[in-house]
C-alpha cells in the first residue's frame, strides 16, 4: 500500500512539473494605443494668420467667427462662418460640426471666442484655436478682413 502511494505521489508530482512547462512563453510586448491628445489653446493674431495661410486650401480647416450676424456683416476674416456665440442654438450647432477639422474661433475682444473655445473642448473637438484679442486687435495689427 505504502508502495502505491508513493508511485501516485511520484507520477502526480511528474504530470505537474510536465504540465507547468507546456505552457507557452509570452514574450510579446503590450503597447498602449495611441489616443490622440486635443489641441486646444489660444494664439496670438500672429499665429492666427500663419495659421490661416499655412491651410489656405485645407478643407479640414475652419475659421468660426461668434459675433452676431450684425457684427459679423461689419467685417469678418475672410472665408469664415458665422455662428452667434448668444443665439440660443450656439451649442446644438457647434456640436454639429465634424470635431477633427481644426478650426480657428474668433469674436470682438476674445470673451466669447474664449468661452465658445472651452465649450467645443467639453464637446470633444480635437484642434481648436481661440484668437486672443478677437477680430479688434487682428484689425489694429493690420490683418485684412472682407465685408464691411
Amino acid at each position: 500500500m505504502k508502495r502505491l502511494l508513493l508511485v501516485l505521489l511520484v507520477t502526480t508530482v511528474i504530470l505537474s512539473v510536465g504540465c507547468a512547462k507546456a505552457q507557452p512563453e509570452v514574450t510579446a510586448e503590450i503597447t498602449p494605443l495611441e489616443v490622440p491628445t486635443p489641441i486646444i489653446a489660444d494664439i496670438t493674431t500672429q499665429d492666427a494668420f500663419t495659421l490661416i495661410q499655412s491651410n489656405e486650401d485645407n478643407p479640414d480647416f475652419v475659421i468660426i467667427d461668434v459675433r452676431t450676424p450684425q457684427e459679423f456683416a461689419t467685417g469678418h476674416i475672410e472665408n469664415a462662418i458665422n455662428l452667434d456665440y448668444r443665439s440660443e442654438t450656439f451649442q446644438e450647432e457647434l456640436n454639429s460640426l465634424d470635431k477633427d477639422k481644426t478650426y480657428l474661433v474668433y469674436c470682438g475682444v476674445g470673451s466669447r471666442s474664449a468661452s465658445a473655445l472651452d465649450i467645443m473642448g467639453v464637446l470633444g473637438f480635437m484642434e481648436a484655436y481661440n484668437m486672443l484679442g478677437g477680430i479688434e486687435q487682428w484689425q489694429k495689427d493690420e490683418r485684412p478682413i472682407t465685408g464691411g
